[in-house]
């Protein structure tokens, strides 16, 4: 890729989109010995996405919130992410096969290279480590009011996480991506 494009900053990026929503997650929580916590669940139907891209070696992440996933917001999700990186970047993103990931109509931006995983792989997608942690730690044992509620928590969950560059590269740690790294 370096050969590819001279003088730009070559960056990797691992890409996915994660659902949350009203029907919440039960996530394991600290109680007295003994005792039998009450943990509400709510179960509406009602559901937000977070896309977002994550480069591990860096800690920046890229985020947008959604209420569907498609080729639209796909194509949306990429110019946000070819806007925040500098002029000198240019990103590998790497991302499962969803059908929005793949389609046709999908408008590539001139600073973003695509590199589709194998199929049923996301163990090599480490912002699914991202989706887990972010779940568990604020989306879970939760009732949202309404729609907006839920958007607002998903956006104050991604912010929250942002800042702490040196906890999303921990989370996102690869590696085989470290250079140096012998394995």
């Amino acid at each position: 890729m370096r050969e590819e494009k001279p003088g730009k900053n070559v960056r990797v990026f691992f890409q996915d989109e994660a659902r949350f929503g009203q029907k919440g997650t039960l996530t394991k929580t600290w109680a007295q010995k003994g005792s039998r916590p009450t943990v509400v669940k709510q179960t509406r139907y009602e559901w937000a996405y977070l896309y977002g891209a994550v480069d591990p070696l860096t800690g920046d992440s890229s985020a947008l919130l959604a209420r569907h996933v498609n080729t639209e917001t796909m194509n949306e999700f990429l110019k946000v992410l070819s806007g925040e990186v500098g002029p000198d970047d240019h990103v590998v993103l790497v991302m499962d096969r969803a059908g929005w990931h793949v389609s046709r109509g999908l408008v590539i931006p001139a600073n973003i290279t695509l590199l589709h995983l194998p199929p049923y792989s996301p163990e090599l997608n480490p912002i699914e480590r991202l989706w887990l942690y972010i779940k568990s730690h604020f989306l879970s044992n939760r009732v949202f009011a309404d729609y907006d509620h839920l958007l607002r928590a998903g956006t104050d969950a991604y912010r929250a996480m942002e800042p702490q560059r040196e906890l999303l590269k921990s989370i996102c740690a690869t590696p085989w991506l470290t250079p140096g790294n012998p394995t």
